[in-house]
C-alpha cells in the first residue's frame, strides 16, 4: 500500500487580507540553499505586518534529502513528474501533494540550485505564459527577486512545478543559485532577500526595493529553452575536464571541456555550438553517458 504524502509546511497568516504566496525549497534533495533560506523566512515574516498569507515548504522532497541525493529511491526527477499520482511511487506522490498546494496558491516561488554535480550562475526565471496578464506578473516578480540573470523560457515543458502553475494560471518564478555540493551562505542571503523583495512588490509587506543588480534579461521561446538537462550531453561515461568557468563568453567552436575514459586514452572534445555565456557547468567530474555538461545563455 502507498500512503499519501504529507509535506511539512508552515502557513503564516497575516492580520490583513491579501494574496497567498507559496515558497518551495528542496524539490531536489541536494538543493540546500533553498531549505536554509525558507527556514529563515519562517522566523522573519511577522503576522502583524503581513497582508495575506505565506506558505513555506523548506524540503519538498524529503525522501531525496534523507537519501543525500537529487532524487528519491525510485530515481524519478520530481521536477519532471508533476502533477504526479496519489497512488504512485514516492516521487509521484510527492508531486501530487505539491501540485495540490500550487493550485491553491495565488503566487509561487520555487527555489533551486545546481545541487551536488552542477553550478548554476544566480538566475531567476519564468515561463513565457500565453496569458499576458500572468506573464506580466511573472516578469514583475522576477525583477523584484533581483538576480544577475533573468531568463524567460518556453511554457511548453511539462512535468514541472511551473507547468502546474501554468495550467492553474498561478504566476510563478523559479531561481537557481550555484550548487556544487556546497550550501553557500551568500546564496541563502540572496534567496531570503529575493523572497522578501517579492513580498514587498506584491504589497504583502512594507519594503523598499533595492537597486537592481540584474545584468542580463533574456527571453527565449524556442522549444526546449530552459531544459538544462538536454544541453551538451556527455558522449560516453567517464571523467569530465572542464576548461571554462561560469559566465565565460563562448562562441561556436570554442572548447567547453573534454570527456575521457579512466585511462585518458579515449578523449572527446565538447565544443560550444552557441554564442553566449556559460550559465551552468558540471563540477562533479564523474559523468555518465547522456548527462548534461553545461548550458550556454545566448545573449
Amino acid at each position: 500500500m502507498t500512503e499519501p504524502i504529507q509535506l511539512q509546511s508552515t502557513t503564516i497568516e497575516g492580520r490583513e487580507s491579501g494574496p497567498n504566496l507559496l515558497i518551495l525549497g528542496g524539490i531536489h534533495g541536494d538543493e540546500f540553499e533553498s531549505m536554509w533560506a525558507i527556514r529563515r523566512l519562517k522566523s522573519a515574516v511577522v503576522p502583524d505586518v503581513l497582508k495575506g498569507s505565506v506558505t513555506l515548504v523548506p524540503v519538498v522532497n524529503e525522501a531525496a534529502f534523507w537519501r543525500g541525493q537529487r532524487t528519491a529511491e525510485d530515481e524519478l526527477d520530481l521536477a519532471r513528474t508533476c502533477p504526479g499520482r496519489p497512488e504512485g511511487s514516492v516521487t509521484e506522490r510527492v508531486a501530487y501533494a505539491v501540485s495540490a498546494l500550487i493550485r491553491e496558491a495565488d503566487y509561487l516561488i520555487d527555489l533551486h540550485s545546481g545541487g551536488l554535480i552542477m553550478q548554476f550562475y544566480p538566475t531567476v526565471g519564468y515561463t513565457l505564459h500565453p496569458d499576458s496578464d500572468v506573464l506580466d506578473e511573472q516578469r514583475r516578480m522576477a525583477r523584484a527577486f533581483n538576480m544577475p540573470v533573468i531568463w524567460g523560457t518556453t511554457s511548453r515543458l511539462d512535468g514541472r512545478t511551473l507547468s502546474v502553475a501554468r495550467d492553474a494560471h498561478v504566476p510563478a518564478i523559479y531561481a537557481e543559485w550555484m550548487g556544487g555540493g556546497a550550501c553557500d551562505p551568500a546564496g541563502v542571503d540572496d534567496y531570503f532577500e529575493g523572497c522578501m523583495n517579492v513580498m514587498g512588490e506584491l504589497g504583502m509587506i512594507a519594503r523598499s526595493q533595492p537597486a537592481s543588480r540584474t545584468d542580463h534579461v533574456v527571453e527565449d521561446d524556442r522549444d526546449n529553452a530552459g531544459h538544462i538537462q538536454g544541453n551538451y550531453p556527455s558522449p560516453f561515461s567517464g571523467f569530465f575536464e572542464p576548461v571554462v568557468r561560469l559566465m565565460d563568453t563562448v562562441k561556436p567552436g570554442d572548447l567547453i571541456g573534454v570527456v575521457t575514459n579512466l585511462l585518458g586514452d579515449r578523449r572527446k572534445n565538447i565544443v560550444s555550438v552557441q554564442e553566449g555565456l556559460v550559465l551552468c557547468l558540471r563540477v562533479y567530474n564523474r559523468v555518465y553517458e547522456g548527462e548534461s555538461l553545461a548550458a550556454v545563455l545566448e545573449i
